[in-house]
């Protein structure tokens, strides 16, 4: 029983990770404008995100546009198109291979194989968290570079936004609920296999009788 609930507190939070990665895919916040030049009053915010840009006024207008040209974009912008979206399927197979083999689910008999089901879900969890982590801690590598690069000018620097934030919480969900199905996954498939009885052959005795003790 315990086991059944960690498993279903490791999907809970795998879905949630899952959903993290797809908020996070689709906020414009990936990296913001950095407010480091002497006016205190800054007339606009830039928000630059994975399919489109930001600009927020002082006022509180907003004006979004979206990317016009897919080749255009730089190389880390396309790869965390595709990683995320690759993510974003996965984490739905995930929740479904996990379900089929989930044991509060009677889609497949209990045994080793419904337990492989659900280390399989499991590890597509893990490789989610490992994947949509590339995109994130590329971006971050390339806002901090630029930040601390003196060549770069004030105006062009940016900081990191809530974004990648989001989706290194998702990424910590989907690799500890990864971790958490799998293991107890295999904890249940080693108590569910019993060990291997003998039972000692019953010899007759000199009147022509089983002994006693050959019985249990």
């Amino acid at each position: 029983m315990t086991s059944a609930a960690l498993e279903i507190l490791g999907l809970g939070l795998g879905i949630l990770g899952w959903v993290g990665v797809i908020l996070a895919c689709g906020l414009p916040m990936w990296q913001v404008s950095a407010f480091i030049d002497v006016n205190i009053v800054v007339a606009q915010t830039i928000w630059e995100g994975l399919w489109m840009n930001c600009v927020v006024q002082s006022t509180g207008q907003m004006q979004c546009k979206v990317y016009d040209s897919i080749l255009a974009l730089p190389p880390e912008v396309q790869a965390g198109r595709a990683l995320t979206v690759i993510v974003a399927l996965l984490g739905l197979v995930a929740l479904m291979v996990t379900v089929v083999g989930a044991q509060c689910t009677n889609c497949i008999r209990p045994g080793k194989m419904k337990s492989r089901i659900v280390i399989a879900g499991g590890a597509i969890y893990i490789l989610c968290g490992v994947l949509v982590l590339i995109p994130l801690c590329w971006f971050a590598n390339i806002v901090i570079s630029d930040f601390y690069d003196p060549t770069v000018p004030p105006s062009q620097k940016r900081e990191m936004g809530a974004a990648l934030y989001i989706g290194w919480a998702a990424t910590a969900l989907l690799l500890f609920g990864g971790c958490l199905i799998c293991c107890c996954s295999c904890s249940q498939r080693d108590e569910t296999s019993f060990p291997v009885k003998y039972s000692a052959p019953r010899r007759p005795t000199s009147n022509g009788e089983y002994d006693k003790k050959n019985y249990v």
